[in-house]
């Protein structure tokens, strides 16, 4: 299929385009028979420029260049704004975007903001803006054998949800540029950063929202020998975190990011009062089976969707996020709505926020204390 022709493209910009800006173009790229085009894109760092628009060129496209988000929303170019910057700089970049006159849509990647303070403000502000989609990048919900699993639970296969459990055992945070994700202070902490995926996915199969959280963690073995002007890293890598929900359910997360050794880096059970669901990435396995059926009644899936395109870092998710995406954006005259929302995107860092508090004063802490 040849590409839109210039008044039926969406126009895309990416904001920060360092690893994952990159990706999102790759995504977009895959997408291009759908009529989209990365018209611009914003970084401050020459490096990452380069990087980009070489990759960009190898796509066919010449995207403008500028060294800050202000600069690419007064070009009024684009149409969307991916926002894949440091963490600590969403707050400013959405405000920015939300309180701009002409609208554009955005797709944030997680978290949305590293406060709940500032996703607060960020919520506010949308709320006055009814003709812009703000998508929040929580896309493991996307993951084929996630999906799958969410089929499988919300359509009554397991009964109701009594306990979901997720473990993440995987290598230690990439570098970034200026090594911005050493600190807390710029990423909210390691389980509002890397985190706040499997958060939202507990609120998402409990179909509830927390009530308390409690949580242990440390920064056992890895960055603990380096040093960023005179600074060492205060990021944890490991924790197990237990959440209560206001229906009886309870979450538990064990993370671990010194467990390379590991088959799969996420494992996902979700365990109702007639029966036990699993998924497993990037096995991309799905189990289930009842208590009448017992062990010997357990099935097993090999989770597949064919409409992705390119796989990437994310097992598909990003593709599929930016497929669903696009066909809420050409929603001409009816009423849009995100696939992951702003409340979503709150939810899953005030989870974060008050693990990362129980943690530090080693107690049980409410979600109102974080939320109020």
């Amino acid at each position: 299929m040849a590409e839109a022709t210039d008044s039926a493209l969406v126009k895309y910009g990416i904001v920060g385009v360092g690893m994952m800006g990159r990706e999102h173009l790759i995504n977009l790229h895959h997408l291009r028979d759908q009529g989209v085009s990365v018209v611009c894109i914003a970084d401050p760092y020459p490096p990452s420029q380069q990087l980009t628009i070489e990759l960009a060129r190898s796509f066919g496209w010449e995207p403008k260049v500028f060294s800050g988000h202000m600069e690419l929303l007064k070009s009024e170019m684009c149409n969307v704004i991916v926002v894949s910057s440091p963490n600590m700089a969403h707050y400013q970049i959405l405000m920015d975007i939300l309180n701009y006159p002409k609208p554009h849509h955005v797709l944030v990647e997680k978290p949305l903001c590293t406060t709940v303070a500032d996703c607060r403000q960020v919520l506010d502000a949308a709320k006055k803006r009814t003709d812009i989609l703000v998508q929040v990048g929580l896309e493991y919900r996307y993951m084929p054998p996630v999906a799958k699993l969410i089929e499988i639970v919300k359509g009554g296969g397991i009964g109701k949800v009594k306990m979901v459990a997720i473990r993440e055992h995987r290598f230690p945070f990439l570098v970034k540029v200026g090594n911005w994700n050493r600190f807390n202070v710029n990423t909210g902490g390691t389980l509002v950063e890397k985190c706040c995926h499997f958060f939202d996915l507990m609120r998402l199969f409990a179909g509830a929202n927390p009530v308390s959280i409690m949580a242990s963690g440390g920064m056992d073995v890895n960055h603990k020998d380096e040093v960023y002007d005179g600074k060492v890293p205060d990021i944890i890598d490991n924790a197990y975190v237990i959440v209560e929900f206001n229906n009886g359910c309870r979450g538990m997360l064990d993370l671990c990011m010194f467990a390379e050794g590991s088959k799969n880096e996420q494992e996902i059970s979700v365990v109702g009062d007639t029966g036990k669901g699993e998924a497993f990435v990037p096995e991309s396995i799905v189990r289930f089976g009842t208590r009448t059926e017992g062990r010997e009644g357990v099935q097993t899936l090999e989770a597949k969707d064919e409409r992705i395109k390119y796989d990437g870092l994310h097992h598909g998710s990003s593709f599929l996020e930016h497929l669903y995406m696009l066909s809420e954006i050409r929603k001409e005259g009816r009423e849009r709505s995100a696939a992951v929302g702003l409340e979503d995107g709150l939810m899953s860092v005030a989870i974060g926020v008050a693990a990362q508090l129980s943690i530090e004063e080693r107690r049980h802490v409410n979600i109102d204390e974080v939320l109020c």
